[in-house]
């Protein structure tokens, strides 16, 4: 397999989701770092302009949002087995609706210590106010929905044994372990606090934990960049015949997410499948670039709409 490049930021829970998943499958893969806050201008040359952290990169592949680079990774390597069962359903809660009650907890704990720049940042990446007063007011009562929703994890434990997935980790896993991950080391007292009791799931999480990272080592950008140059695309996927969108390949198209790091990704569309987008991108010196994105999760729709 072509060489893995992840490009994140170590404090990132949507990275760890992906570091977790690399560590189950023992793959060795180049870590690079990007600036938690704008401007990241050797990852945004790649995507074509979306900046929100993970990014995969394999040669000249660019994969955007972790639900595409997880699918990516079980696909050039499927062993040991991860995606079984409604594994994209709890992935797409723990993005979404777990994912919003712990960053109300983590900054109602820790806001007094965020940077203003931080702030500007994230309240441009969201398109609203990040406003911590209003997190600090309701970090009481998401405290008591974190509780609820890691007390879900317990009773897919008591069920399944040692991981939601049953034996051996699967998606769900890896996906709900992001946020577990997060509080614990954002804010480790209050972690405590709401997972008391609840014996399983921290058993659950030394275990995820013990999985590692793989083997990991760094890279510049700048090679990353080098890297992209001096690669080819991989094998496109099938086109869906039953797409409902009428776009065809080569058209003209814009991909953007639509929750929040909205900015739009200008591209020539390659192919859709039931699960995927990819577009190409002609980067001067970077030459041809496929960027792939999720088809849930992000809206696809022609260039000048």
């Amino acid at each position: 397999m072509a060489e893995i490049i992840l490009h994140h930021y170590d404090a990132s829970p949507f990275s760890e989701k992906v570091r977790v998943m690399l560590g189950l499958k023992g793959l060795a893969w180049r870590s690079v770092i990007q600036p938690t806050i704008m401007p990241k201008p050797d990852l945004t040359r790649l995507t074509g302009g979306y900046r929100r952290a993970p990014v995969m990169q394999i040669g000249a592949d660019i994969y955007c949002d972790t639900q595409v680079i997880l699918a990516e990774i079980e696909a050039r390597a499927p062993q040991p087995p991860v995606l079984r069962g409604p594994g994209w359903a709890v992935n797409f809660w723990a993005d979404r609706l777990f994912f919003q009650v712990t960053v109300a907890v983590v900054f109602g704990e820790i806001g007094d210590k965020v940077p203003r720049e931080f702030i500007e940042d994230r309240e441009k990446l969201s398109g609203r106010p990040f406003d911590m007063a209003a997190m600090k007011a309701a970090a009481g009562p998401m405290r008591a929905q974190w509780r609820g929703q890691a007390a879900w994890i317990e009773q897919g434990l008591a069920a399944a044994g040692d991981f939601m997935g049953g034996p051996t980790p699967a998606l769900g896993d890896v996906a709900a372990y992001m946020n577990v991950w997060w509080l614990t080391k954002a804010a480790p007292e209050v972690a405590e606090r709401l997972l008391s009791g609840l014996t399983r799931t921290l058993g659950w999480r030394e275990r995820m934990a013990g999985f590692g990272h793989g083997q990991r080592s760094e890279m510049s950008g700048a090679d990353a960049l080098k890297a992209a140059m001096t690669s080819a695309a991989g094998p496109v996927p099938e086109w869906d015949p039953a797409d409902p969108s009428g776009l065809r390949p080569g058209d003209a198209v814009v991909v953007r997410a639509d929750d929040y790091g909205r900015d739009p990704v200008e591209g020539r569309l390659v192919t859709v499948t039931p699960d995927r987008v990819i577009i190409a991108r002609e980067c001067g010196e970077l030459d041809l670039l496929h960027v792939h994105f999720p088809r849930v999760g992000y809206s696809l729709t022609p260039a000048g709409d």
